[in-house]
């Protein structure tokens, strides 16, 4: 049976994998990974043995039909990402809704994804929430945190490190210097940090600290 199985991997500690994601990555054909390398090192903590092939933003469009051949073919694919689940911020949309139109089977293990435990511990409410992603670098941007400015809902961020400082001004200018922010950074390695409080006060704490790593952004919604 042909089947496309989507496997989220750790975000950081290597511990945080399910039985069920290991079991799977042994019994696929073959796994497509967005950096084959990041992946083979995981596999080799495993200790599993298995075919890698590229599948990243730079190449998914080219390869796209090649790929959904290949899967038509009484194959069982894994594709994962660097970190986290397929799909959220990273490649994946793409190939599950080309599969669909070949009636080619779609399972999602359950599993990592940053922004959960970012949002869970932030402190903000977290019943109700809307998740942005990376914000545009350029065009675009500002109009999409204007519009955010009357978003009730708490607001999740995926960010840079080297662009943090530039989010956090910018929420301070067209959402509101009165919204609490959760700045959360190196999620489930060893220097996890979360820094809370009003905008203005985060965003001159990392000016004075730059930052490093993968970094969440959870902001108060509109009150």
């Amino acid at each position: 049976m042909s089947k496309l199985i989507l496997v989220p991997t750790p975000i950081g500690n290597l511990e945080d994998i399910t039985l069920r994601a290991i079991k799977t990555l042994r019994d696929v054909d073959y796994i497509l990974a967005e950096d084959t390398r990041v992946t083979k090192k995981l596999l080799a903590h495993l200790e599993i043995q298995k075919t890698v092939y590229p599948f990243h933003a730079h190449n998914e469009h080219k390869l796209l039909e090649t790929v959904v051949d290949k899967i038509s073919s009484s194959s069982t694919v894994a594709l994962v990402s660097d970190a986290g689940t397929p799909g959220v911020s990273d490649p994946g949309f793409l190939l599950v809704r080309e599969c669909i139109k070949h009636n080619i089977q779609i399972e999602c293990l359950p599993g990592p994804t940053a922004f959960t435990p970012a949002l869970v511990a932030s402190g903000l409410p977290c019943d109700k929430f809307v998740f942005e992603g990376f914000l545009p670098h350029k065009k675009g941007r500002q109009s999409r945190l204007q519009l955010l400015a009357s978003e009730e809902r708490t607001i999740i961020f995926y960010e840079s490190p080297h662009r943090l400082v530039k989010l956090l001004g910018q929420i301070e200018e067209f959402i509101g210097v009165d919204r609490h922010v959760c700045v959360v950074r190196e999620l489930t390695k060893i220097y996890e940090e979360f820094k809370r409080g009003l905008v203005t006060d985060v965003k001159q704490y990392y000016e004075k600290n730059p930052p490093k790593g993968e970094i969440v952004v959870i902001v108060e919604g509109k009150k």
